[in-house]
């Protein structure tokens, strides 16, 4: 062992300590300091980590229950499993349960002054100014937006043929993220040479990143020259249209124009850190979801295509091949089915905060912990949403939950929950929504091969490839739309 491993053990050691000293009159978590049957202090539970925290919840779960803590490195995880042991999770305020801290990785992709590298105030106005770009006017444009992007995309679908579904629709939805977020001047202009720097930037945030973001490693290399020379894109388009007093009606524009309560504003830069946390908060989630709502409703195509296709079939007879909005806003059916694919596999499997004050919980079978200020507090909707205590048949597929009223209740966590609850939620629907709107209107699909299994191994949880389906355009004249769904069943595929 060397001197500094050495050093790092000891410093464990004593922070083991003096952490149970303080809080020996209070009962804290349980703490996982198994791995592979052996008992084995301070390390043992970041072993289990490590082989990945979905293996690790469905191992500690049937054991310790709905809280317990897991040492990781320097820092010690405490996870909230379930609805009940995660409220203060989602109600506290930031000044109790902070993003920041556990966060600031992002902070070399993002850039300085934005988003993880201001304080909570500032941080509240700037989320003041996503809200702004987020607003129905706002809304009903990049619709309109949308639609154009997909109409042309899948134009280029010949009548017939395959495609990997994750591939195609992650293209899409970069293409509408640069027109209704980056800008006409981007999408139109600069799309190629953006898109290959996102790009660096993407791969630039690896497992390693969340605990040391400024290790010196070729992907951060990479990281931080294409932060750099996308500042020196956006500062001339930013600049340009100061200048010019456009104003388009895009994401861009309404951070130019924005203004905190002093009457300042956001420098070029700071502009720009804030489109690229707003394209990575939505840009893989979205895809992602797009492709599960997809590759389940074609798996069980028998059963929930119908239930799709008679909804546009209802909606083209009132608006025509309009889609719009309010078009949108009416198709209950295709907003289930999203839910239902985000439910079963949401992109994000933890969510995660630091605790600034100790707090008090209480397990559903009445057990009670004191969770330590200073813990990473985890809760994760990947296992919650699987749990027979919060839906019923979790494992199953079926849209049509929806419908019930039992089911609309805080335990549904896909877009996350209470003070920071997504606030980019309508507009991922409504991306998806249109996509599929689209493409249900003029293609019959199957399933090619087994329908993937999640990629645990991602920093954001998608399926694996390949995502293979079949496809066939539709001849409207000859066969419509009109199918009557079949009885629902309990063999969905999930």
């Amino acid at each position: 062992m060397s001197i500094a491993s050495l050093i790092v053990f000891l410093l464990l050691v004593v922070l083991d300590v003096l952490t149970r000293k303080v809080f020996k009159s209070k009962k804290t978590p349980p703490l996982i300091e198994w791995s592979g049957g052996l008992k084995i202090p301070l390390v043992g539970g970041m072993l289990e980590f490590l082989k990945g925290p979905m293996k690790l919840m469905a191992k500690a779960f049937p054991k310790y229950g709905e809280v317990f803590t897991v040492p990781v490195f320097h820092e010690r995880i405490t996870f909230l499993i379930g609805p009940k042991v995660s409220e203060f999770f989602f109600k506290a305020k930031d000044v109790e349960m902070s993003q920041k801290e556990v966060y600031e990785f992002n902070v070399p992709t993002f850039g300085k002054g934005v988003v993880f590298d201001v304080d909570h105030q500032t941080r509240a106005e700037q989320f003041r100014f996503f809200a702004d770009s987020l607003k129905s006017e706002r809304l009903r444009t990049y619709v309109g937006m949308m639609v154009k992007e997909a109409d042309a995309f899948f134009e280029k679908w010949g009548d017939e043929g395959e495609v990997d579904l994750l591939d195609s629709l992650s293209e899409l939805i970069v293409l509408t993220a640069s027109r209704c977020l980056l800008g006409r001047e981007i999408r139109e202009n600069l799309f190629s040479e953006v898109t290959a720097l996102v790009h660096d930037l993407d791969k630039g945030m690896v497992p390693l990143s969340v605990f040391f973001p400024y290790a010196p490693i070729e992907a951060h290399r990479k990281r931080d020259k294409a932060r750099k020379d996308l500042a020196l894109i956006f500062d001339k388009v930013i600049q340009a249209r100061r200048e010019s007093g456009s104003l388009e009606p895009d994401v861009l524009q309404t951070f130019i124009d924005a203004r905190y309560k002093d009457g300042s504003k956001l420098t070029n830069d700071q502009v720009l850190g804030m489109l690229i946390a707003v394209l990575f908060a939505g840009q893989h989630t979205s895809s992602i979801t797009s492709t599960w709502t997809g590759l389940l409703a074609i798996a069980n195509k028998e059963r929930v295509m119908p239930y799709l296709e008679q909804e546009q079939q209802k909606i083209m007879k009132k608006h025509g091949t309009k889609i719009d909005f309010d078009v949108l806003a009416e198709m209950d059916e295709l907003h289930f089915a999203v839910k239902e694919a985000l439910r079963m596999h949401p992109p994000l499997i933890m969510l995660l905060r630091k605790a600034q004050v100790n707090f008090d919980v209480e397990t559903s079978d009445g057990k009670k912990y004191t969770v330590p200020k200073g813990h990473i507090c985890a809760t994760s909707p990947a296992f919650a949403h699987r749990m027979d205590s919060v839906f019923k048949n979790p494992n199953t597929y079926d849209p049509q939950r929806f419908k019930s009223d039992e089911n609309k209740f805080a335990s549904y966590i896909g877009f996350g929950a209470g003070r920071h609850g997504c606030m980019g939620e309508t507009f991922a629907f409504m991306q998806i929504k249109t996509i599929w709107s689209v493409l249900i209107r003029n293609f019959e699909f199957d399933l090619i091969g087994d329908l993937p299994e999640p990629d645990y191994e991602g920093m954001v949880v998608g399926p694996k490839h390949p995502c293979k389906i079949r496809y066939k355009r539709r001849d409207r004249k000859k066969n419509g739309l009109m199918k009557s769904p079949s009885t629902m069943s309990k063999s969905f595929k999930a």
